[in-house]
């Protein structure tokens, strides 16, 4: 009978091709802080964590675009209703013993005072707003919900959605909580495409004349 050796490889050697992802189950919370550590604060990768299943996600290149865009929309949108905010980028957000996740990007709002020039502590509270650029799995919408992010949006093949934690769920919602009178499904889809032709910069700034029209009857 030929005895069966176990190669052991650190997670870091795993070498992902952009837009792909790896499923690790059975994965402890000690060995997902392990991980953490091993993979380091400077990688292109992003990973989540639920439910004992980690995923380590390699983004696309071309992801860079609409996250820079998205973020500088809603930025655009706070300032417009006058509403202070922190962003927090990608930081690792956890819930000790449960879930891990990391978003593109995301937005202390509520409690931005709170978050001025700190690191992230264990008690403090979740971002309100977290923003997905890439498909989004199960492991990583069940991660923010342990977490309990309020909302998170997902743009993906030129699509929007808005998920809205309820009662414990996130449903999907046509509107943000955050700007209930903007078509945000309509607008940054659009507002992306329209950067794809003619750049970031005066998409952007189409969208803040957009605003100040509006703002202006």
């Amino acid at each position: 009978m030929t005895a069966v050796t176990l190669v052991v490889k650190p997670v870091s050697q795993i070498q992902l091709a952009p837009g792909s992802a790896v499923t690790i189950p059975n994965v402890s919370w000690q060995e997902f802080e392990s991980i953490l550590q091993e993979l380091g604060e400077h990688r292109s990768a992003r990973v989540a964590y639920s439910k004992g299943t980690l995923e380590i996600m390699a983004p696309l290149p071309e992801h860079e675009k609409p996250k820079e865009l998205i973020s500088d929309i809603v930025k655009t949108l706070l300032r417009a209703m006058g509403r202070r905010y922190e962003p927090f980028g990608s930081t690792t957000f956890k819930r000790e013993g449960t879930a891990g996740v990391e978003p593109d990007a995301c937005f202390y709002i509520q409690n931005y005072q709170r978050m001025i020039g700190r690191r992230l502590e264990a008690d403090d509270p979740p971002p309100d707003l977290a923003i997905e650029t890439d498909v989004t799995s199960k492991t990583t919408l069940d991660a923010y919900r342990a977490i309990g992010v309020p909302e998170v949006w997902v743009y993906d093949r030129g699509r929007l959605n808005i998920y809205v934690l309820t009662d414990g769920i996130y449903l999907r919602s046509n509107t943000s909580p955050i700007f209930d009178e903007m078509p945000l499904v309509e607008i940054i889809p659009a507002l992306v495409e329209r950067a794809w032709q003619v750049g970031n910069l005066q998409a952007l700034e189409e969208f803040e004349a957009m605003i100040a029209q509006e703002r202006a009857n």
